[in-house]
């Protein structure tokens, strides 16, 4: 079963699929982080190559609710719809099971509501950070191991929501805070990462055997 895992140049999730048995590949523009199966180019390039489940991380720079006072800028010059078009193209892909990831932000206004938001401590990671996902032919992913959140993962020190004044609310919990490079703040979750392993590997295990008895 073919799995292909996009803009993941960490190589967490494509290496938590193969360790499961899965024929699996990452892609980026990048190179892989792990010697593993990697693509380094555009996605576009092996999207069409038949995948059973294509699970996709694409950059959030101008679509987190994060960099909200900069979209009007970003809209203008064009840099946010053409980061929207990339995940529309990606969401149209003749592909049966897709999962899109993303902070909340513009998809969720502009676009549609996610399937789910999930955090980190969900899965027993003692993160807050809420996480989007838009799921085709893909079950929401059920929670694993709820821990007390400890910190917010957020790069910046006012996470929270917003405040009637436009400012943003001071966290609660202290800050986590992500590296300043963009790369490193989207290196993904591994209680995420082996929950998306078990219950959609499974899942699509299933649908095979379902298919084929």
């Amino acid at each position: 079963m073919k799995i292909l895992i996009a803009c993941e140049e960490s190589q967490i999730v494509t290496e938590q699929f193969i360790n499961a048995g899965f024929d699996t590949m990452s892609c980026d523009l990048l190179p892989g982080a792990k010697g593993l199966p990697h693509y380094q180019g555009d996605l576009f390039d092996i999207i069409n190559d038949d995948w059973h489940a294509i699970i996709v991380f694409p950059p959030c720079t101008h679509l987190s609710g994060a960099g909200a006072p900069s979209w009007k800028q970003k809209q203008a010059d064009g840099r946010q719809q053409q980061a929207v078009d990339f995940v529309m193209k990606i969401w149209n892909n003749k592909c049966g099971h897709i999962s899109i990831e993303n902070p909340t932000g513009f998809l969720n206004t502009n676009w549609r509501k996610p399937n789910q938001i999930i955090n980190p401590f969900q899965f027993g990671d003692p993160f807050k950070k809420r996480t989007c996902l838009w799921l085709k032919n893909l079950p929401d992913l059920l929670p694993t191991k709820i821990v007390e959140p400890k910190w917010h993962y957020t790069s910046n020190s006012t996470r929270g929501g917003l405040l009637k004044d436009g400012t943003r609310r001071k966290s609660k919990l202290p800050i986590r805070k992500a590296w300043d490079n963009s790369n490193e703040r989207s290196k993904f979750f591994t209680g995420i990462s082996q929950a998306m392993v078990n219950q959609w590997g499974n899942f699509l295990m299933e649908r095979k055997r379902s298919i084929c008895a």
